[in-house]
């Protein structure tokens, strides 16, 4: 009995482990099933996602300008979090920091989900109905997006998002700010300045 499994325990199929993975596999390969490997990101694969080898060459270049769009889309609600949680240490309170929370993790698996991917099959498969569902959900992303640019004053006062009307807010509210820079230019500091920074340019030339 030994001598039988010492080249190799696993040799046999009735004791190999991985043997009802590899019929599953080979199943799927002769249905024409294709088995989507998980390999992105490089360091933490949660997604199968390969442009270069899956996509035709004529769509690659949109695609990866979609892909552009998704990472941005990703990075701002991001800095969403960071901005907001300095609102919360500077006295704006917890509950838009939780709201930013939400913004982030129900809003970047939702736009992988909802148009992402329909996106990245319909792409690869050049299927009418998955760009009618990519279509429909991309139209709600851009209308997320214009919201939260503007961040409107209708939750919390618009502070969850990093908007241009709380930053306008937030910089009307540092007067104090406008008022130096006033008077650094008035009082003819800031050519001062200039010709300090011209002759240091000068002495690190000579």
């Amino acid at each position: 009995m030994a001598g039988r499994y010492d080249s190799n325990p696993f040799d046999e199929e009735d004791v190999n482990p991985f043997s009802e993975v590899k019929r599953k596999e080979d199943a799927a390969a002769r249905a024409g099933i294709v088995l989507e490997v998980k390999n992105w990101p490089p360091f933490f694969p949660i997604i199968h996602h390969d442009i270069a080898n899956e996509i035709p060459i004529h769509l690659q270049r949109i695609q990866y300008m979609a892909f552009s769009t998704f990472l941005g889309l990703v990075l701002c609600l991001l800095w969403n979090i960071i901005a907001v949680t300095t609102a919360w240490i500077k006295g704006e309170g917890v509950k838009i920091w939780f709201l930013s929370i939400i913004y982030f993790i129900s809003g970047v698996p939702g736009a992988y989900v909802l148009w992402y991917r329909p996106l990245y099959r319909a792409m690869r498969k050049e299927s009418a109905l998955t760009f009618g569902w990519f279509f429909l959900f991309y139209m709600l992303h851009i209308g997320f997006c214009i919201f939260a640019a503007v961040a409107p004053p209708i939750i919390f006062k618009g502070k969850s998002l990093t908007g241009i009307l709380p930053a306008i807010d937030v910089i009307s509210g540092r007067v104090i700010v406008g008022q130096v820079y006033m008077y650094f230019r008035g009082s003819g500091k800031a050519a001062q300045l200039k010709q300090e920074a011209a002759r240091g340019a000068m002495r690190a030339t000579l």
